[in-house]
């Protein structure tokens, strides 16, 4: 399977998931390389986001899955050369690894105060509450959810303005937006909500938590 690993940063965490798709096909055929597509009368190319990623969302390890028709191989300083600012590819490469063994996400939540900042003991305290009901999207719409079987690992420091909050958490069935913990904290500890949050993807994770390629 070819795979590519990339980066998603700065003004680009705004591009939608098909605008990304779409990027992702141009920048090959600026590279000159033929993506293999399907037959019939709306052929489209083979390339497979891994775990789309939510709009305003930052990463430095996305996967993308493609095949190629023909010889020429990709390379990442082709890409790069053809890329816009924000979008960098870190890794081209073979894998036999099914994208169903892909199951956690280790990601970072910069939580920022303009005032006052809580003591990170707070937080962890919340996160180690047996339950944390949060309104979570489902198949069949918004729905009271349960996320804290879905949230495997945490760590909170204090930072200058902020509160750093690293965690791994469910990438698949069932999948846990890191952001939802941002709306557990203002649920349960109203009082240490956040005025800002950032979230970034650090690495993506089996299910021993071991890195994912």
């Amino acid at each position: 399977m070819h795979r590519i690993r990339f980066e998603k940063t700065g003004r680009a965490i705004w591009m939608s998931h098909l605008d990304l798709m779409r990027l992702m096909q141009r920048a090959f055929r600026r590279a000159g390389v033929v993506l293999h597509h399907s037959q019939g009368f709306t052929p489209h190319a083979y390339v497979s986001m891994l775990l789309p990623l939510s709009v305003g969302m930052e990463s430095v390890c996305e996967l993308m899955e493609y095949e190629l028709d023909g010889e020429l191989a990709v390379t990442p300083e082709a890409l790069n050369a053809v890329l816009p600012e924000g979008v960098r590819v870190l890794e081209v490469y073979e894998s036999t690894r099914k994208a169903r063994e892909l199951r956690r996400l280790r990601a970072l939540l910069t939580l920022e105060y303009d005032g006052a900042v809580p003591e990170p003991a707070a937080i962890t305290t919340l996160l180690e509450r047996p339950e944390l009901v949060v309104e979570k999207r489902t198949k069949r719409g918004m729905a009271e959810t349960d996320i804290r079987p879905m949230l495997h690992a945490y760590h909170v420091e204090a930072a200058p303005g902020a509160l750093l909050l690293t965690c791994e958490v469910s990438a698949q069935e069932p999948s846990l937006n890191p952001m939802l913990l941002a709306a557990a904290i203002e649920r349960y500890l109203p009082e240490a909500k956040p005025d800002f949050v950032r979230c970034r993807r650090l690495e993506m994770l089996d299910e021993q938590g071991e890195v994912f390629r």
